[in-house]
């Protein structure tokens, strides 16, 4: 071993140096967030380059973003190691195909990249005289990219999107006919998009044996970051390039594969070691990233996962000092949700904490500008990443312009809200059928958001909501070098801060409303693992149980909520007490596996119907008869007393306590007070004959 390649080895923990140190030939390294899988894959280049037994100019390292390749450049060059091509998969299929493409093309030049396909998709449908609005187009391209992202070919489009649950934008044989047409038109044109063009380098390899031998001789070892990540597409072109070759090292989470919507599939990841017989297999599980306590949340939410991915959930350790526990909030209605986020942010600014090292994460697009809106007003710089700010988006600039015209001309107006309501109907916006995902979705809650600001105004005139709009424009439209991160789970993939906010977390919302799948939701339950574990430190998770001020509070909370933040809050009865608001459901989690339940039965057992516990049965039917001598005093139905799953709770965890008592779910005051201070004498009692039974024995 060089001197070199023991300074390579010097910062590694055991698991690292065990991806770094492994023989040539395939290797997966199953690595958690924030375990530091760019030092293990940076790192295991660099020793095998140091110590000889590769050669720089010979490895090929592909990932799936710019910033993530030009990271992993910089690590390479901070070790010593020079001439590592390390690109995404779209830029090395475009720098090959640039160049072999004279050779395959009888002398021509590669075809111009079409940028932008919506538009090609919009004559492919005019002339099929399809008219479709801004936002379907968007989703039918979408539709189109998932297609030939997954090797799909537009006859067999629809009975693939069946198959695979697809939310279709419009009917499948309509699509299908637009994607055919599309394929024609770039024909035509003489242009092809993106994924031709991985497609292309894929038939230059496969169908030129020339082209395929001085590929393989240049690239002969493969690196492959975020391998959880790629589509059928990408998996075909990685397999050209290896051309039945084994060295080849893949890194991956299956617990952050969030992208199933654009044909991404951890199934390669999971299968690797199938494809390869003898690969060597490791895992990476400590977090160097997050608090002990912020780990222990993110294991929580993945506790339950169920499907072929959590096959390979990796229990996170974590690595650094103490911090706090992770906040949960519940309040009574956004608008309250949003200012308590907005101040803890400023306090946060106010003790010496970066602007920029604060996020406030959230499921949709359309949570955005509440947050915008209360973070202006407690005078918090904020940047908008991966997203349009809420007044900049293209619907909402339409629908501006609308208003302040119907301002004008209104006579005799009904309410606000029905007056907003009519003038957004102009635009296709209706209240009551929101589309069930995709684009079509973000416009129809940026619109519906609109309306909650209606319904927040009042009883102004349309005219004084209209100015009230302009003016909240103008406030958000001021720029800035440095705040507080807003963004979508999705947009924070990658990144990391030392405090993350992640609002909304309540049924319909996270998981999202149109999850119906097994499969969906847990991409769902993922979705807010990734947002757990983008946070450093301090970690705040809230719902809210109305949508607006005043409003009924019937709202649930996510069922992924973690059993360690749970803990940490104070009860929803307490909160309530304390602060006014309108009492929400309280939170019951397994008490043998952590989770939130919410079948009605589970909550009273405390647990899934799934985790076992014990029951004294002596005490359970001591209890029964009990409850049926009170029931006959009262000449009441038994399940008036108490519930036979209220019993069962009793019977599995029996309480000591009168507090402890009113803790199970079923337990109010009212019950409490009239048969609280029986049903401890009959535990006590209980408690005691077995005492004396085991004594006697």
């Amino acid at each position: 071993m060089t001197h070199e390649t023991r300074d390579v080895l010097g910062p590694l923990d055991e698991e690292q140096r065990a991806a770094v140190l492994a023989p040539a030939g395939p290797v997966c390294v199953l690595a958690g967030a924030g375990t530091g899988k760019t030092r293990a894959i940076t790192h295991r280049i660099a020793a095998r380059v140091l110590s000889g037994e590769i050669a720089g100019r010979n490895v090929l390292a592909v990932t799936f973003t710019a910033r993530a390749a030009g990271e992993m450049r910089g690590r390479l060059r901070q070790l010593g190691v020079a001439g590592v091509s390390a690109r995404t998969f779209h830029s090395a299929a475009l720098r090959q195909l640039k160049f072999f493409a004279p050779r395959v093309l009888n002398g021509k030049e590669m075809p111009r990249l079409l940028e932008q396909k919506v538009r090609t998709v919009a004559q492919a449908a005019a002339i099929l005289r399809l008219t479709l609005d801004k936002t379907t187009l968007r989703d039918v391209t979408s539709e189109i990219e998932w297609a030939k992202s997954s090797l799909i070919e537009p006859d067999d489009y629809a009975t693939a999107a069946v198959k695979h649950q697809r939310a279709m934008p419009i009917p499948g044989d309509q699509l299908t006919a637009i994607y055919g047409g599309y394929e024609v038109a770039k024909r035509r044109a003489g242009v092809i998009d993106f994924e031709d063009m991985l497609r292309a380098t894929i038939w230059a390899i496969e169908e030129h044996r020339d082209v395929a031998d001085q590929i393989r001789a240049q690239y002969r070892h493969f690196v492959v970051d975020e391998y959880q990540d790629v589509n059928p597409l990408q998996q075909r072109l990685l397999d050209a390039w290896l051309g039945g070759r084994r060295d080849v090292c893949v890194v991956g989470d299956a617990s952050q594969t969030i992208y199933s919507f654009t044909g991404a599939s951890a199934s390669y990841l999971a299968d690797f070691p199938r494809r390869y017989a003898g690969a060597t297999v490791i895992r990476l599980e400590r977090d160097y990233r997050s608090t002990p306590q912020v780990v222990a949340a993110a294991n929580q939410v993945l506790a339950a996962a169920t499907g072929e991915y959590a096959k390979l959930r990796l229990q996170l350790i974590g690595q650094r000092p103490d911090g706090p526990e992770p906040t949960i909030k519940n309040f009574s209605d956004e608008h309250a949700e949003a200012t308590a986020v907005a101040t803890r942010c400023r306090k946060l600014l106010d003790s010496g904490v970066k602007a920029s090292e604060l996020a406030v994460l959230f499921r949709v697009n359309a949570q955005s500008p509440a947050y915008e809106q209360a973070l202006t007003d407690a005078g918090v710089p904020y940047v908008v990443r991966g997203v349009e700010r809420f007044f900049e988006r293209p619907e909402v600039r339409e629908a501006l312009v609308l208003l302040r015209g119907a301002a004008r001309a209104q006579q005799d107006a009904p309410t606000l809200v029905e007056a907003v309501t009519e003038v957004l109907a102009v635009v296709g916006f209706a209240a009551d059928a929101p589309p069930s995902g995709g684009a079509s979705r973000e416009r129809w809650e940026a619109l519906a958001a609109l309306v909650r600001l209606a319904q927040e105004f009042g009883s102004g005139s349309l005219r004084e909501f209209a100015d009230e709009l302009a003016d909240r424009a103008n406030a958000q439209h001021a720029p800035v070098v440095e705040g507080v991160t807003l963004a979508s789970l999705h947009a924070a993939k990658g990144l990391e801060w030392d405090a993350v906010f992640l609002i909304g977390l309540c049924e319909g919302t996270l998981p999202i409303s149109h999850a119906n799948t097994d499969e969906q939701l847990e991409e769902e339950r993922r979705l807010l693992y990734v947002g757990v574990t983008r946070a450093r430190e301090f970690l705040w998770m809230s719902w809210a149980g109305a949508r607006n001020p005043g409003g009924r509070a019937t709202r649930r909370p996510s069922r992924f909520l973690p059993a360690s933040a749970h803990a940490a809050a104070p009860s929803a009865k307490k909160a309530n007490s304390r602060t006014n608001e309108p009492r929400s459901r309280a939170i019951v989690t397994c008490r043998v596996c952590g989770v939130t339940v919410f079948d009605a039965r589970q909550r009273k057992l405390r647990r899934c119907s799934g985790c076992h516990a014990h029951l004294d049965e002596a005490l359970y039917e001591a209890l029964r008869q009990w409850r049926g001598r009170v029931a006959k005093e009262q000449e009441l139905p038994a399940y008036c007393i108490l519930t036979d799953a209220t019993l069962q709770a009793i019977a599995e965890a029996p309480p000591l306590s009168a507090e402890s008592l009113s803790e199970i779910p079923g337990i109010g005051p009212r019950k409490l007070s009239l048969y609280g201070a029986d049903v401890l004498e009959v535990i006590a009692e209980n408690r005691a004959s077995e005492g004396v039974a085991k004594s006697s024995y």
